[in-house]
């Protein structure tokens, strides 16, 4: 029986399939586009390669799009009707144990289930990496940090993977707050491989909390051979490129940013991708910046998926689209399928209570915003605000709602729960501009001018080099 480098065997896996399944491995955690075609030539040299099987599912599933999910799904049941259940070893059953529950909206089960492989197998690097993917989509940021932590001590410093785990680790820490560990953890990847992508999304994260955003825009400049083309995270760390920009107040820049390489012409429309542009223009949105013309063109994008109840995150970021293009009745036709989906969902899939406690009161919240019904879409928020992360992403990426509560506060006139949200916002983000520059609005509201003028110049100093 065939064996993977760190001795795992694999059932049914020839030699070259299982060449092609290692190469594979090196380009999902590389997050190389590559990966989709090495997967399927491991399966095309072994087609009832358990572990080639098992990472086409996880594959399916990773990049939360209906559609890849769904083929995954068909495909794997065909896998399945002919396997005999038997024959492949603990891990490989773990893994389809793992691949089942994924494929049935299971996502929390699927990553106990890959936590408990782990613990058996720390050096199976799909279950890390998947189990990892996992918690960034549920929200998870103990077991983010966790997950990956507990496996660390069984890798070899020289293991060509180490780099890519730690990068993972680094991001787990920035999620639980430790932004020193972090960045340390983030720049120890590189040092292995400077084209980790995921460990320079570590970095930049904690850049971003830690409101080093000039220090980010000069880490990024520096680093842009290895992350700014040709992989599956460019787009996404565009991202944040163009956040440090805004909060620099770098609109010019921000904007051109999107056109170039987050939402144009030529973009694929994966879900990922138009979330990053929805919540990008967001932001611009909520300081009153207007964007017509983008936002009917994301909203077209959004509109031509034609996705159904699959990931409540991205359908937040699709109501943010409508919503910006002024197409409220779209934004009411989602929230309407939404309900009538979550009414027949098995209480074991995930997006069920991910779409209920989460999902649906936010779009309300944003149509309602979009209706200047500032009251409303504070009442809807602020119940979520210490909840948010239970539908997944980051602390960056949800701080698009967070803002989006600010700002209904403010201009509700709860003077009182703005002071505080911005009390709790600047404790934890001194520098952050848009926190002071939001003080100073309420502040002027109050009729505080001296305090008004105070906070803005310390917006101002935040945005300097």
């Amino acid at each position: 029986m065939t064996a993977d480098r760190h001795g795992h065997r694999m059932s049914d896996t020839g030699a070259e399939a299982a060449a092609h399944y290692e190469q594979a491995l090196d380009d999902l955690l590389f997050f190389r586009p590559e990966v989709v075609r090495s997967a399927q030539a491991a399966l095309a040299a072994s087609p009832r390669s358990v572990m080639g099987q098992a990472l086409g599912a996880y594959l399916g599933v990773l990049g939360t799009e209906e559609k890849d999910a769904a083929a995954a799904r068909e495909a794997f049941a065909r896998f399945r009707s002919g396997l005999d259940e038997g024959a492949p070893t603990r891990r490989e059953r773990m893994h389809l144990a793992a691949v089942t529950a994924c494929l049935d909206g299971d996502i929390h089960g699927a990553g106990r289930l890959l936590e408990d492989l782990t613990v058996a197998y720390p050096r199976d690097a799909l279950a890390l990496f998947v189990g990892h993917q996992i918690d960034f989509l549920t929200g998870n940021a103990p077991r983010l940090r966790d997950r990956i932590g507990g496996a660390l001590g069984a890798w070899s410093d020289d293991d060509r993977h180490h780099g890519p785990l730690l990068g993972m680790y680094a991001f787990g820490l920035e999620e639980t707050g430790h932004y020193e560990r972090a960045e340390d953890a983030a720049l120890a990847a590189l040092a292995q491989h400077p084209r980790d992508v995921w460990g320079i999304h570590a970095a930049v994260h904690t850049y971003e909390m830690r409101d080093r955003f000039t220090d980010g825009i000069r880490f990024l400049d520096a680093r842009t051979d290895d992350w700014a083309a040709g992989t599956l995270l460019t787009v996404h760390n565009w991202w944040h490129y163009a956040l440090y920009s805004l909060e620099r107040g770098d609109t010019a820049r921000v904007l051109e940013i999107y056109d170039r390489a987050i939402h144009h012409d030529a973009s694929p429309g994966a879900a990922m991708q138009l979330l990053d542009a929805a919540a990008l223009l967001w932001r611009l949105h909520l300081a009153g910046n207007d964007q017509s013309a983008r936002w009917a063109r994301l909203a077209d994008a959004w509109e031509g998926r034609q996705d159904g109840a699959h990931y409540a995150f991205n359908d937040v970021h699709a109501v943010m689209a409508y919503v910006g293009a002024g197409r409220l009745t779209q934004a009411e036709r989602l929230v309407g399928d939404r309900q009538q989906w979550v009414a027949g969902a098995a209480p074991s899939v995930t997006n069920r209570a991910m779409t209920t406690d989460i999902g649906l009161p936010v779009c309300r919240a944003l149509i309602a915003y979009g209706r200047r019904d500032w009251e409303r879409a504070a009442d809807l928020l602020l119940p979520l605000r210490h909840r948010l992360h239970t539908f997944g992403g980051s602390h960056a990426q949800r701080d698009a709602v967070q803002r989006t509560l600010v700002e209904a506060a403010l201009r509700a006139g709860h003077a009182d729960l703005a002071r505080t949200l911005l009390s709790e916002r600047i404790q934890l983000r001194p520098l952050c501009p848009y926190n002071w520059s939001a003080q100073a609005r309420l502040e002027e509201h109050l009729g505080n001018d001296t305090q008004a003028a105070a906070a803005q110049e310390r917006a101002g100093a935040g945005t300097s080099p």
